[in-house]
């Protein structure tokens, strides 16, 4: 399956340093949007350390003698044991640099990625950082947030749209890498269509334009290096209030 993708961050207008990180390993087809938090610039290492922990456990795994940190989940795939195994890993590395590191006690990261298995993408995500799929008009979120926001939801499923943005902690997530020693990563599988595009994302961008808007756009510009860049401009021109991350893939048709 061949894909294309193209990828953006920004510092935001709100935000000193940008706390966000995207990483592409290229042979293998894996895309990773990360957004960190922790004072003291914490997040950006947090953040960095999530997403080259991740790509560098594909490029070790790619031989078959390598001993792997976690047992397999007979209930998932190679691949989706693949994907899973990085992330926790990621998760252990960023728990284990807070504790040894007194000025970072406290940082962690979202995680949201996608790795191509032969005509399907494995998404694999821990925290508010999104998956969306765009196909004949429509957009989808693949990934659900970890959050309070999406907690509530779930227990009142009739919650409004005003009652959403009403809600006092739609930003504070429930789950995120390095918190703790282990961590649940949420794995979903997505068959993939000539012509769909995915875009994962921080939530500095989710958070700043809405689904309509979105869709609007990824329809409307077809070449992905404009793209994102006109999403990260969408999200500056409504505030900028947070660092600010796309990145899209693209099935050729």
């Amino acid at each position: 399956m061949k894909l294309h993708y193209a990828a953006a961050t920004d510092v935001g207008l709100k935000r000193s340093h940008n706390e966000d990180c995207f990483s592409v390993v290229e042979d293998e087809q894996l895309f990773i949007v990360c957004d960190g938090m922790g004072g003291h610039a914490s997040g950006e290492v947090a953040s960095k350390l999530a997403c080259d922990t991740v790509a560098s456990f594909y490029e070790r795994s790619r031989e078959d003698d390598i001993t792997w940190p976690y047992r397999l989940d007979p209930h998932l795939t190679y691949e989706e044991n693949r994907l899973q195994c990085g992330i926790r890993l990621a998760n252990l590395r960023v728990h284990e640099d807070a504790v040894a590191n007194p000025s970072r006690r406290g940082m962690g990261t979202t995680i949201v990625a996608a790795v191509a298995s032969g005509d399907r993408l494995i998404f694999g995500h821990v925290g508010d950082s999104r998956a969306y799929l765009i196909r004949d008009g429509t957009l989808r979120h693949v990934t659900r947030d970890h959050s309070l926001l999406e907690e509530m939801k779930s227990v009142t499923p009739d919650m409004t749209p005003e009652q959403e943005r009403a809600f006092p902690h739609r930003n504070v997530i429930t789950r995120a890498l390095g918190m703790r020693e282990a961590v649940q990563v949420d794995i979903k599988i997505e068959e993939v269509r000539p012509g769909d595009r995915y875009l994962l994302c921080s939530d500095g961008l989710s958070g700043m334009v809405d689904d309509p808007m979105l869709l609007t756009k990824v329809q409307s510009v077809r070449d992905l290096h404009a793209l994102v860049a006109e999403l990260i401009g969408l999200a500056n021109h409504a505030g900028g209030m947070d660092n600010v991350t796309a990145l899209m893939i693209e099935r050729a048709p």
